[in-house]
């Protein structure tokens, strides 16, 4: 199941970026994927965010990483972490599945360029209960600059409130720091971060 979630990435990541072009530079944008696209990554994952980005030739290495907060307060700041080399192109690929044999929450992460790709796995042992949540989940919209540092590309979150819950709005895209609060509401949160370094 794994490799199937790891090929799946890989494909979507060689697809979206030969179909994606971004005419600016140093930006992220949401990948606008096709049909088969998402269908793949439908039957690979639970969830599933693809990113592209474009660079100057200035950068040298992208860092991408997942933190995990429980009502709101940070408590695992590198659940999940990935570095490498910055490319002028490529895509972040994020997905999720429910491990099989139910020992947590299974993430997977990977940067795609220049037709490699690099990913990570890992697993959120401590993540009993929330196939009894409700869950949101959900990324910035449109282009992110990415020359102010750290830019938070998507979350997933969970709540135990049976009132219902909200997205993030998004304001919190836009200056997170200010907005950490919105997080408070729900039980446990997974911030999918990256950070491009010259």
């Amino acid at each position: 199941m794994r490799k199937l979630i790891v090929w799946g990435a890989v494909l979507v990541c060689v697809l979206s970026a030969c179909e994606h072009n971004i005419s600016d530079s140093n930006i992220i944008s949401t990948a606008e994927l096709t049909e088969r696209e998402n269908t793949i990554l439908s039957t690979t994952s639970e969830k599933s965010f693809v990113f592209d980005f474009q660079l100057d030739s200035e950068y040298e290495e992208i860092s991408v990483w997942i933190e995990k907060y429980e009502f709101g307060k940070l408590v695992d700041d590198e659940l999940s972490y990935i570095s490498t080399t910055a490319e002028q192109d490529g895509s972040i690929i994020f997905t999720t599945s429910q491990n099989n044999n139910e020992m947590g929450k299974a993430f997977h992460v990977g940067i795609g360029s220049n037709g490699g790709t690099d990913t990570i796995n890992g697993i959120d042992l401590n993540s009993s209960g929330l196939g009894e949540m409700s869950s949101v989940w959900g990324n910035f919209q449109g282009e992110k600059n990415l020359d102010n540092g750290e830019v938070v590309l998507a979350n997933i979150c969970y709540s135990s409130d049976e009132n219902g819950m909200q997205s993030l709005t998004t304001n919190f895209y836009d200056d997170v720091e200010g907005n950490m609060d919105e997080l408070e509401k729900y039980d446990v949160s997974y911030l999918l971060k990256a950070e491009f370094m010259k």
